[in-house]
């Protein structure tokens, strides 16, 4: 998404990892407070030195954007994959039958949900799904606070963000401009599916 925003627009664009998070992952001993701290320190950043700014959340990070949306200035909020919500148990049992598919046919290391599922089961300590868990339930109230122009997207086939999450977020965010859009083909990973290109270009012209 940020090679297209960069092709498309001339924004300066930020893209922070969060602490514990990036080609490895880290999470032991870090709380939830620190992701949110450190999305502040970004946030803060760009506002001093950018006369408009809008967010972009993605996943957990969907939660944190909202979270911004509340305390900072910002002009309008773009929520994917937002987990309100966690595990969408009917699709995760399609995607388990795919792998196990692979598995039979001796594939399962090509498998690009197993390969991503192995990794967070292996590098994700239970202390971190807890913080988590309590991220959630520390923002989910302020939701009704969030007035700022917002658009949500999700994919109808994400095992991990079930679609009931954005139906959530819809619904409690009280901004009166707000836009929900949902993508047929696509899972979690919504900006690498194969509808990316109709997402970014309709992020693009909500945000123009």
């Amino acid at each position: 998404m940020v090679h297209f925003l960069q092709k498309h627009t001339n924004w300066k664009i930020k893209v922070p990892t969060l602490p514990g998070h990036g080609e490895s992952l880290s999470l032991k001993g870090i709380s939830y407070n620190q992701w949110i701290e450190h999305a502040e320190e970004e946030l803060e950043n760009l506002l001093d030195t950018c006369e408009t700014v809008f967010v972009v959340g993605f996943s957990m990070g969907g939660l944190i954007a909202s979270y911004l949306a509340v305390h900072y200035p910002i002009k309008k909020l773009i929520l994917l994959s937002a987990a309100a919500f966690y595990v969408h148990p009917k699709q995760l049992t399609i995607d388990i039958i795919e792998m196990v598919k692979d598995s039979f046919k001796g594939k399962l290391k090509e498998n690009e949900l197993f390969i991503r599922y192995r990794r967070k089961m292996k590098e994700t300590p239970v202390a971190a799904a807890l913080q988590f868990r309590k991220l959630v339930a520390s923002i989910k109230p302020l939701l009704g606070r969030v007035t700022i122009p917002t658009m949500i997207a999700q994919g109808e086939i994400d095992g991990v963000v079930p679609p009931r999450s954005a139906l959530y977020l819809y619904e409690k965010i009280a901004a009166p401009q707000k836009r929900l859009i949902f993508l047929k083909e696509s899972k979690h990973l919504i900006c690498h599916s194969n509808e990316r290109e109709r997402l970014f270009h309709e992020i693009v012209d909500f945000l123009k």
